[in-house]
């Protein structure tokens, strides 16, 4: 592990509780809340006692404590040069982070010591100056409850002013893309960040919380024939969905994909390039979609 348990949320818990401690304001309301928010909630009942009776002696019964200093927590140079790592990466600009104290340590790895596999190479421009303040803009939106404005530009050609309330941003790690979940728009419920030419604040959101549904989640089960390594190819193209899989007979299994609904048209791209070793079997609805897709790519003559 890079980050030992010595600097792990039980200390982090205990260094806040020592440093009301010096300060005079601890009291035991204080500690279960510090308890609740920094560790897990029932640690309450093996901490303070351990407190409170000089198991660990850090506090006298009086609540004051004999230690002078506020608790610090040095990172080690291990942890440094992780963190030196991780500042190398291109999305990092994005977030607004003060890396100086890192000009002088040796990364613990580069960029060019890793590919990701299975991702598509038409990821954001996440060093281009007006993408990062597009997403600098968006993110405060987000925080402040505002609306947006927003010059966009869809996949498929179209340009549109859209106003809308931002509500979370996500990130896909297959496409290596930032897309914002919207509300009060009859044109999308989400917008790529690439896509958006401009973007300004206009004012206070209206959207008080989205549907339970917006996002629901969706499922299809396939048969699967395991011919030219079809199976491990299968598990590894849907390795980041929740997937359940069983055998059935010899070199035959099925397999249930639970996905967001909003990304049918995605799983109906990555079932089809399977050609004939997968077989979807259910929902009908999600069958009829594969059929239609089929019929589309006929009448284009594609075979």
């Amino acid at each position: 592990m890079l980050f030992h348990e010595i600097y792990g949320c039980y200390y982090q818990a205990i260094a806040k509780i020592l440093s009301l401690a010096i300060s005079g304001e601890v009291t035991e309301k204080s500690m279960k809340e510090i308890i609740d928010n920094n560790a897990f909630s029932e640690s309450f009942l093996e901490i303070v006692p351990a407190l409170g009776n000089g198991q660990w002696p850090l506090l006298l019964s009086n609540l004051t404590t004999p230690i002078q200093h506020v608790p610090t927590m040095p990172l080690t140079t291990l942890q440094l040069r992780w963190l030196k790592a991780i500042s190398l990466d291109k999305r990092i600009k994005l977030f607004q982070a003060d890396w100086d104290f890192l000009k002088d340590v040796e990364p613990l790895f580069v960029p060019s010591d890793y590919i990701a596999f299975d991702q598509y190479g038409d990821g954001d421009p996440y060093e281009d100056e007006n993408y990062i303040h597009i997403f600098h803009t968006i993110v405060t939106a987000i925080k402040e409850h505002q609306k947006i404005k927003v010059e966009y530009n869809s996949a498929k050609g179209t340009h549109r002013r859209i106003m809308c309330d931002p509500v979370k941003l996500e990130y896909s790690e297959k496409d290596d893309k930032f897309r914002i979940d919207i509300a009060s728009c009859r044109f999308a419920t989400m917008l790529n960040v690439a896509g958006i030419e401009s973007c300004e604040i206009i004012g206070k959101a209206r959207f008080v919380a989205l549907p339970e549904d917006r996002h629901s989640e969706a499922y299809f089960l396939c048969e699967l024939s395991d011919e030219r390594n079809a199976l491990e190819r299968f598990l590894l193209h849907f390795a980041h969905f929740k997937k359940e899989a069983w055998q059935t007979d010899g070199k035959q299994y099925q397999i249930k994909i639970h996905y967001d609904a909003d990304d049918k048209t995605e799983l109906l791209i990555r079932i089809l390039s399977f050609g004939p070793f997968v077989k979807v079997l259910e929902p009908e609805y999600f069958v009829n979609l594969i059929k239609e897709r089929l019929q589309m790519q006929k009448s284009c003559g594609l075979k």
